[in-house]
């Protein structure tokens, strides 16, 4: 692949220590339903790996209830490629007793080194049940949920990490009370989204709130939020301070943006320009690890998604790219990439371009009945759901 290198100025983060855990590069790849299965994660790993780096790579998210209660779909998702020595998972949970219990199976069951609990998710199935998002509203409850997976997880030298938002809006921001309650909690570090719920993905993240919440809190802070190139994590760190950052929607169909960060954080400034073939063996790479993991049939399907965007910017033709999003099979998979061009540039005006879901702020931010009129709601409780979608 064709990069850029040169030599970055100023000063570096070094080392992310999470409690007993050390990551090399201070990268973190965000959870993201549907996404963020074994077979991407390792993708991305792979390409930290071949420049001699590593970072931390999260599954996707799952509900304490569905683990507690031995939920099949929930169980199958804790899935992890051989080559995830450091298993991380984040979990979502609104009731303190299941999020304890799931977090010791996690340690206990699936042997992983790093949980994070999301408080970040904006979807409205989730925010009405008063979790992701909404739930940093209530502070006692809150930190009880921290206290509880902090406990379970500590007999087991394992880190618990929370991340979250700005806040239900502008109206109801809950950040800064929110790092305070983790740092009190134990929690080893927290990781923000300069977003509020009622924003979504959408407009402009917030760096300034990021830089007010380092200074806030003693414990790491982690950036989220319009990390589109290596650069801009750089820019982050510059603006704001924080001790690592994470990486979502940036990544999508660009799994090579894991390389890039890590010669970033060494130092060095490298664009990865793939030619249109080499995104063609990524793409197949990528079929192939879904194959190996879900099999053949259920791989390719999954598969699909990922084609606008490995595509995005490149002169492939419709038809090509409907037949792409449509295949049943590798060999399929195999006839269609050779109809590529690979001598196809890439399409540099992509580059620091916002990807995947974007959508406008929500008129509303769908909340239970009352839940405003509280903000300590430690004996608030409702039904967790066995499933809910990712995302922060």
């Amino acid at each position: 692949m064709t990069t850029t290198p040169t030599r970055l100025p100023g000063s570096l983060p070094g080392a992310l220590h999470l409690g007993g855990l050390t990551v090399e590069t201070p990268v973190v790849l965000a959870p993201m339903a549907g996404i963020t299965n074994a077979a991407y994660r390792r993708l991305c790993l792979e390409q930290m790996q071949a420049v001699g780096a590593d970072g931390v790579f999260v599954c996707e998210m799952i509900t304490s209830r569905g683990l507690v209660e031995g939920d099949a779909m929930t169980r199958s998702m804790l899935v992890f490629d051989e080559l995830e020595t450091r298993r991380s998972v984040q979990l979502y949970g609104t009731d303190p007793i299941h999020v304890g219990k799931a977090a010791e199976i996690l340690c206990a069951e699936y042997g992983v080194a790093h949980i994070d609990l999301n408080f970040g998710c904006p979807v409205p199935k989730v925010t009405r049940k008063g979790g992701g998002g909404a739930l940093p509203w209530k502070r006692g409850l809150l930190g009880a949920i921290l206290e509880n997976a902090v406990r379970a997880a500590a007999p087991y030298d394992v880190p618990v990490t929370m991340k979250t938002r700005k806040g239900i809006d502008d109206d109801h921001l809950t950040y800064l009370d929110a790092g305070r309650i983790a740092q009190e909690a134990g929690c080893a570090a927290i990781a923000l989204h300069g977003r509020t719920v009622e924003q979504a993905y959408s407009g402009t993240a917030d760096w300034a709130s990021i830089a007010e919440l380092v200074d806030h809190v003693d414990i790491p802070v982690l950036g989220n939020g319009d990390i589109w190139e290596a650069t801009d994590a750089l820019r982050m760190v510059e603006e704001t301070g924080v001790a690592g950052v994470v990486v979502g929607r940036g990544c999508l169909g660009r799994p090579w943006l894991f390389r890039d960060l890590a010669a970033a954080f060494r130092g060095e400034r490298i664009a990865t320009l793939p030619r249109l073939g080499e995104v063609a063996a990524m793409m197949r790479r990528h079929a192939e690890l879904l194959s190996l993991h879900m099999g053949e049939e259920r791989g390719c399907k999954e598969f699909r998604k990922h084609v606008s965007w490995y595509l995005k910017g490149f002169p492939v033709g419709g038809a090509l790219r409907h037949s792409l999003a449509l295949i049943d099979s590798l060999a399929t998979l195999d006839v269609l990439l050779s109809e590529l061009d690979p001598d196809a540039v890439f399409p540099v005006a992509e580059l620091g371009a916002p990807r995947g879901r974007q959508g406008t702020p929500r008129k509303r931010v769908v909340l239970p009945d009352g839940w405003l009129d509280d903000a300590d709601g430690r004996d608030w409780l409702m039904a967790e759901d066995v499933s809910a979608a990712s995302g922060g």
